[in-house]
């Protein structure tokens, strides 16, 4: 059996997370294994707590994984401190790691930066060169290049300077336009739009980490990067047009849309 690895925060209500990726990469037919990063107190009105793990024990966390049971790919998603970037650079590199897909998690949809400046440097310097896939969204793939992104021409622009840059594969989303839910995918010089309906469902609640763990999931399986994308692009459509409806505020997706209840 394949086996998969996130490296991700807690969500306490289970729509993103550690929790959404384990859920996204069991459906995928993948074992799945996690390194938590932080604790979180959050529901789908909010967050209202944040708890890191330290260094230390995040570095013990991906020790006894990598030692005990290999992953065939890695998923990274939120990482507010550069310490902690810094242990999982530094494992990765340690263990040989394939497969790599790093969310690059920095902007909130309001806008607001999640993680520091100096954290953000880190990220860039450290992670980002051993990634095999990075998948900003519109405003992180901004930080990333350092230009204003208006129109695909310029989200091709952002995507081939950052893939060049980090020598990696990027997924630049467009979830954050406003008309159409259309991905550029840039890989080994070549650029490949995926185009996709926008559905008309609030509860979008742990989009991103889905995404990446789908994704990563799909590279495990042996699928290649173009194929991999094609392939979670589909998942996330199937999952939202589900149109689970929980909570208060903004709430999950069903990640297991497709299987049978009996």
């Amino acid at each position: 059996m394949k086996t998969a690895l996130t490296i991700a925060g807690s969500d306490s209500s289970g729509g993103a997370g550690i929790q959404a990726d384990i859920k996204t990469m069991t459906v995928h037919g993948v074992y799945a294994m996690s390194a938590v990063t932080a604790l979180t107190a959050q529901n789908t009105t909010g967050v209202t707590g944040i708890m890191e793990v330290t260094p230390e024990f995040l570095g013990k966390q991906l020790v006894c994984i990598f030692t005990d049971i290999r992953p065939d790919a890695v998923k990274i998603g939120m990482v507010s401190s550069g310490k902690l970037i810094e242990t999982i650079a530094a494992k990765l590199t340690q263990y040989r790691a394939e497969n790599i897909v790093v969310d690059p998690v920095m902007v909130a949809t309001s806008g607001a930066r999640l993680i520091s400046e100096e954290a953000i440097l880190v990220l860039k310097e450290e992670l980002l060169p051993l990634a095999a896939l990075v998948t900003p969204n519109i405003p992180e793939a901004e930080v990333l290049c350092g230009n204003r992104i208006t129109s695909a021409l310029d989200m091709e622009a952002a995507a081939k300077q950052i893939g060049d840059r980090y020598h990696c594969a990027v997924l630049c989303k467009g979830g954050h336009q406003q008309n159409d839910a259309n991905d550029l995918l840039y890989a080994e010089g070549k650029s490949t739009w995926f185009c996709g309906q926008r559905i008309d469902n609030p509860n979008t609640h742990g989009t991103g980490c889905t995404l990446s763990s789908a994704i990563a999931s799909n590279l495990a399986m042996g699928d290649p990067m173009e194929t991999a994308v094609k392939k979670a692009k589909d998942y996330i459509s199937g999952a939202l047009g589900a149109m689970l409806d929980l909570g208060a505020g903004s709430g999950p997706m069903n990640h297991a849309f497709a299987i049978v209840q009996q």
